[in-house]
C-alpha cells in the first residue's frame, strides 16, 4: 500500500534514498547523548528553581515579525515556514523575543517575573554554509519588570552558580556595557559612528585605523577599542575620559555591580571587563556578558546575555516598555566542555530487572509480575521483559552486557525465582 502510494505520487529512487538520512544541518541524538544533555539540562533547571525561577514554554512557531525583535534579529537567520495571509510564520531562533511577547501580554507587569526555559531553537546558517547545524538546544532565564544593580547582580550570580554546579572549571566571564560603549562613541561624527561601532563589535582594528578621523578622535577610537582587561583598571581608564551623565552612571553601576558580585562569590571570579563586547543592533541597553570556556586551545561561548530595557515595549499593545535581563546557555557547547568530566554520565542507565517467562504459558504471569515491580516502588523501577525464548546462558549474558542486576524467572503457575 505504501509502495503504491509512493509510486503513484512520483517519488523517485533518489528521493526514496533521502529518507535514510536526516536533512543537511539536522541531526539525531542517540540515547547516550540524550542522557548526557538531559543531565546538563536537569542540573541547570535545578539551579534556576532554587533561585525562584518558574518554567515557561512558548510556541516553537511564531510570526516572523515577532521573531525580528524590532530589527535585532536578521530575517535571514529565521527559518521561514509559510505565508498564511495574515503574515509569515517562522521557527524561533532564540527564546527572549517569544518570552517578551508572552510576558507583556499575559503576565502581571507590576511584579517581578522570574522565568526559565529549556527548548530547541532553529537558525538558518550563514550563506555559503550549507550543511551547518540548524537546530540547537538552549536553557536560560529572563528576569523581567525590574532594573538596577541588584537585578543585574542576581543574573550574574545565577550564571556563576549554574556553571559551578555543572562542575565546569576553566571558564571566564566577559562583561561589557552596551550603554557605556555607546556613550563613549557620542564624541564621533554621526556619519562615522555606525562604522566605528561595527569595527569595535567585530574587533576590526585595521578598518578603524584607516577611518578619516583627526588624530585626537582616532586615538579616542583606538582607546575604546582596547578597553578590556582587569575591571578596576579598565574603569579607571574610562573615568579619565570626558564622560556624559549616562557614561558616569554606567561606570558607577559597573563598579557597584562588580563589587556586589565578587562579595557574594566563594572565590574571586574570573571577570574580564570588555567594552568591545557589544552588538551592532540596539537589542541590549545595559550590561552584556558571555561565559567563555577555553579547552584544548579552543574558545567556546557557553552562555550569553544582557539587559534589554526597550525590547518588551515592541510587544506591548500601547508600546509601553519595561526592563528585562536574561541569558541562555548553549547546551551543545556545555556538552563538549563536559565530555571529559567525571560527573557526566558515561553510559545509559541500565534496567533494574529482567523478567523472564520460562515457557509460553508463563507469559501472562510474567507481564503481571513485571507490572507489580514497576508499581510497588515510589521511585522509578525500570523493568524489561524477555521477549524471545533464549537459553538461560544467553539470557544471563544479555543481562550482564546490559548491566541488569536482578533477574526474575517466572513459571507457568506464577512461581518467581530471583537470581542476580
Amino acid at each position: 500500500m505504501v509502495g503504491s502510494f509512493l509510486t503513484c505520487h512520483g517519488i523517485t529512487n533518489h528521493h526514496q534514498s533521502m529518507i535514510h538520512q536526516a536533512p543537511a544541518g539536522a541531526r539525531d541524538l542517540l540515547p547516550l547523548e540524550v542522557v548526557q544533555k538531559s543531565w546538563i539540562n536537569d542540573r541547570l533547571q535545578e539551579v534556576f528553581q532554587r533561585w525562584g525561577y518558574k518554567r515557561i514554554v512558548t510556541s516553537t512557531i511564531e510570526w516572523v515579525n515577532t521573531l525580528m525583535a524590532g530589527g535585532a534579529i536578521q530575517p535571514s537567520t529565521v527559518i521561514q515556514l509559510q505565508d498564511i495571509g495574515e503574515g509569515t510564520l517562522g521557527l524561533r531562533p532564540e527564546l527572549t523575543a517569544s518570552i517578551a511577547r508572552a510576558a507583556v501580554n499575559r503576565l502581571t507587569t507590576n511584579t517581578v517575573q522570574r522565568l526559565c526555559y529549556r527548548a530547541n531553537v532553529f537558525r538558518n546558517p550563514p550563506q555559503g554554509h550549507h550543511g551547518r547545524q540548524l537546530e540547537f538546544y538552549q536553557a536560560g532565564v529572563e528576569l523581567l519588570f525590574t532594573d538596577g544593580v541588584l537585578a543585574d547582580a542576581e543574573t550574574l550570580l545565577l550564571l556563576v552558580d549554574s556553571l559551578e554546579y555543572l562542575g565546569l572549571e576553566s571558564w571566564q566571564l566577559l562583561l561589557g556595557d552596551a550603554g557605556l560603549t555607546r556613550s563613549l562613541l557620542q564624541v564621533f561624527p554621526d556619519n562615522l559612528r555606525p562604522t566605528i561601532l561595527n569595527c569595535i563589535a567585530n574587533l576590526d582594528r585595521v578598518t578603524l585605523e584607516n577611518l578619516p578621523l583627526e588624530l585626537e578622535l582616532k586615538n579616542r577610537a583606538l582607546l575604546v577599542f582596547d578597553l578590556r582587561g582587569n575591571p578596576l583598571e579598565v574603569l579607571e581608564k574610562v573615568n579619565q575620559l570626558d564622560l556624559d551623565e549616562n557614561g558616569k552612571k554606567a561606570v558607577n553601576h559597573l563598579q557597584a555591580l562588580i563589587e556586589l558580585v565578587n562579595y557574594n562569590s566563594a572565590k574571586t571570579l574570573p571577570i574580564t571587563l570588555d567594552l568591545s563586547l557589544i552588538q551592532t543592533f540596539d537589542y541590549y541597553t545595559g550590561i552584556v556578558f558571555e561565559a567563555v570556556s577555553f579547552t584544548e586551545n579552543k574558545a567556546s561561548v557557553l552562555a550569553q546575555g544582557g539587559r534589554y530595557n526597550q525590547l518588551l515595549g515592541i510587544y506591548h499593545p500601547q508600546k509601553q516598555t519595561y526592563p528585562g535581563i536574561g541569558f541562555s546557555f548553549n547546551i551543545e557547547d556545555l556538552h563538549s566542555c563536559l565530555l571529559n568530566s567525571p560527573n557526566l554520565p558515561k553510559i545509559t542507565p541500565p534496567s533494574d530487572w529482567l523478567v523472564i517467562p520460562e515457557t509460553i504459558s508463563a507469559v501472562k504471569q510474567a507481564f503481571s509480575y513485571a507490572q507489580k515491580l514497576r508499581n510497588d516502588s515510589e521511585k522509578i523501577v525500570k523493568v524489561e521483559i524477555n521477549l524471545e525464548f533464549r537459553s538461560p546462558e544467553e539470557i544471563k549474558n544479555y543481562a550482564k552486557n546490559e548491566g541488569i542486576l536482578s533477574l526474575a524467572w517466572i513459571t507457568e503457575d506464577g512461581t518467581v525465582k530471583i537470581s542476580n
